[in-house]
């Protein structure tokens, strides 16, 4: 199956990454562009091609029911920069599990007109600033951020590929940055780990 698809098929895959802790709404039997992010999410977790494509591999990877390693106790976002996953903890169990993107590691200009490069770093942080809308900076938009170190933050994007290609924040789909704000996933001072 593959996007643009549509029918009983599509909502049965839908309904099992539901079940897992895949994030990708509500399961509908239509293809569209959060299913894609929620098969991505899965392939990076099993270590698979990432094309958001539902092969025979990804599959047999549903199947196995593959989630993410839990790193973290208690409440807290674990960050897979090796794997490319935003995972939610909640009382040490997986409440969501989604695509994002990190730093790409490509030198940019930075806001202040230096050379950097693109890196997420890494360690154990917390949500220190959020913003409820559109927050524009000199580097691009960002999406109803949840900032845990200085400049970086997880945040909406239209864009957020199978690949690291951001200036070293989380980049997730807009979608899904909304339900993290609905559900009040990532509260002030939540833990951020990333690894």
């Amino acid at each position: 199956m593959k996007p643009g698809d549509r029918g009983a098929a599509v909502q049965r895959m839908q309904q099992r990454l539901s079940d897992l802790g895949y994030w990708l709404g509500t399961p509908d039997g239509d293809y569209g562009y959060n299913t894609t992010q929620a098969v991505m999410a899965l392939q990076k977790t099993a270590g698979l091609g990432r094309d958001g494509i539902y092969g025979p591999a990804t599959r047999a990877a549903l199947d196995r029911g593959v989630r993410p390693t839990v790193v973290v106790s208690g409440n807290a976002v674990q960050i897979d920069i090796a794997r490319q996953v935003l995972t939610i903890v909640e009382n040490g169990a997986i409440v969501a599990i989604v695509n994002t993107s990190t730093g790409s590691g490509e030198t940019y200009i930075s806001g202040n007109g230096q050379p950097a490069v693109a890196t997420t770093p890494r360690g154990t942080f917390s949500v220190i600033l959020q913003i409820d809308g559109l927050d524009k900076g000199p580097l691009g938009d960002l999406w109803r951020p949840k900032y845990f170190r200085g400049g970086y933050a997880v945040h909406g994007s239209a864009s957020v590929p199978a690949y690291p290609a951001s200036h070293g924040c989380a980049r997730v789909s807009n979608a899904v940055m909304d339900m993290i704000w609905a559900r009040d996933l990532m509260p002030m001072g939540r833990t951020v780990v990333v690894f």
